[in-house]
């Protein structure tokens, strides 16, 4: 038997003890009954971030604003990036204009930006749309399975 994963709910920033061989069971958050993984990207906020990029499975951030046509492109294919690596990654999207202290404080320069973390970490960066298949080997590259 491994060792549970530390998840973060995406609804009330709880921290969750999962076993991996659950993660495909839709499990429920302990404190708010939510489902801990989604097969969407979730919003994050400048409140959320300290806690949901904690956990042991990998978060991807899509940096982006309303304005960005790049970012309104890309769109699609993040949303189903986030259905295809449920339980693999989890998927969340940083409205850069909403949350101008936190862009900020993560450097960001150009939209959209990508930012990969695991275990509170930045462990990869990337500026601009990709499709999903060059998506999912620039994860596969950082060790995430895609």
């Amino acid at each position: 038997m491994t060792e549970p994963l530390l998840i973060p709910c995406p609804h009330c920033n709880g921290l969750n003890r999962i076993p991996a061989e659950r993660v495909g069971d839709h499990p429920k958050c302990g404190r708010c009954k939510n489902e801990v993984l989604l097969a969407k990207p979730f919003d994050l906020r400048q409140t959320d971030y300290a806690s949901q990029i904690k956990g042991d499975l990998p978060l991807l951030l899509d940096v982006w604003a309303e304005w960005c046509g790049p970012c309104k492109a890309f769109a699609p294919v993040f949303e189903q990036a986030a259905s295809q690596l449920l339980g693999t990654c989890r998927l969340a999207k940083l409205d850069s204009e909403a949350n101008q202290q936190l862009a900020t404080q993560l450097g960001i320069r150009s939209i959209p930006s990508l930012i990969l973390f695991k275990n509170g970490k930045e462990i990869a960066r990337q500026s601009g749309a990709f499709p999903l298949q060059q998506l999912k080997a620039w994860l596969q590259s950082h060790g995430v399975r895609a």
